[in-house]
C-alpha cells in the first residue's frame, strides 16, 4: 500500500495564474492552485491522496514514491563521441577518472 505522504511535493509561484501551484513529481499531470504556499501544498497533498485512494479502490497500482525507491547509483548516458573525447581529455588533464569529471559536473547547481 502506497503512503501519499511519501510523494515528492513542491510549491512554485505562477506569474501567469497569479497564484501558488502545488505539484507532485510522481503525478506530473496533477496540480493545485491557491493563494498561499501552505494552501497550495495542502491542496496538492489532498488531491494526490484522493487519486491514490481511487486507484487502489479500482485495482490500479499507484506509482512508487521516489523516496521509497531503491537506486543503484548507476545510470547510462549516451553522448556524442566528440563530447566523450573532450570529457576524457579533461579527466586526464585533472588526473581523475571520467566518472569523477561527470559526477562533478552533474553535482553543480
Amino acid at each position: 500500500m502506497v503512503d501519499p505522504k511519501h510523494y515528492t511535493y513542491r510549491v512554485i509561484w505562477s506569474a501567469e495564474d497569479g497564484e501558488f501551484v502545488g505539484l507532485c513529481a510522481e503525478f506530473p499531470s496533477l496540480s493545485h492552485l491557491d493563494d498561499t504556499q501552505t494552501s497550495a501544498l495542502e491542496g496538492i497533498t489532498r488531491l494526490v491522496a484522493d487519486v491514490v485512494a481511487e486507484m487502489q479502490a479500482t485495482g490500479e497500482t499507484p506509482p512508487a514514491p521516489i523516496a521509497d525507491r531503491e537506486y543503484s547509483g548507476r545510470f547510462q548516458v549516451r553522448i556524442t563521441p566528440e563530447l566523450h573525447r573532450r570529457l576524457a581529455i579533461r579527466a586526464a588533464e585533472a588526473n581523475v577518472s571520467l566518472n569523477r569529471i561527470v559526477c562533478d559536473q552533474l553535482a553543480k547547481p
